[in-house]
């Protein structure tokens, strides 16, 4: 919650500085740290937000199980290594980790295999999505605007 409390704080901050891109904003705000700024009253906001999402491929059944599988050996393994905690041998750590591997991939190629085909057809295909803003400001709460102001400053000259 104190999170949420900061974040809508924001509104009441002053823009001191404008970029095309988040690097120079980010570079910004660290010039500002290195020079002692209280950088706690700062926020980077990007302005003029768009969801853009690249279409990839088609999601077919084969793909599908693959893409689970995939998914299901990240968990077997995790619980692989939990479970060979507990072996007394090294052959038995390797049975225990290369079983959960083959049971991870297996459920998770099931499991995908099921949700695509619930799925009826709909969203069948793979995508990657990315949040990207015009441009970028730096917003320092009123109390600290001018100083923000004229440490930006003197760092561009």
């Amino acid at each position: 919650m104190a999170r949420l409390a900061q974040v809508t704080s924001s509104r009441n901050r002053e823009v001191v500085a404008g970029f095309d891109n988040y690097a120079d904003a980010e570079r910004a705000v660290d010039s500002l740290s290195d020079k002692g700024f209280p950088v706690e009253h700062t926020t980077i906001s990007g302005v003029g937000l768009r969801l853009v999402e690249d279409v990839l491929g088609r999601l077919t059944y084969p793909k599908a199980a693959g893409l689970g599988a995939v998914n299901g050996l990240w968990i077997g393994l995790l619980f692989g290594v939990f479970l060979a905690l507990f072996t007394t041998n090294a052959v038995a750590w390797f049975a225990v980790i290369l079983w959960a591997l083959l049971w991870g991939a297996v459920v998770g190629a099931v499991a995908a295999l099921i949700w695509h085909a619930l799925s009826g057809g709909r969203r069948d295909f793979l995508s990657a999505s990315q949040l990207i803003a015009d441009r970028y400001e730096v917003l320092v709460d009123p109390a600290h605007a001018e100083r923000a102001r004229e440490l930006l400053q003197t760092s561009q000259s």
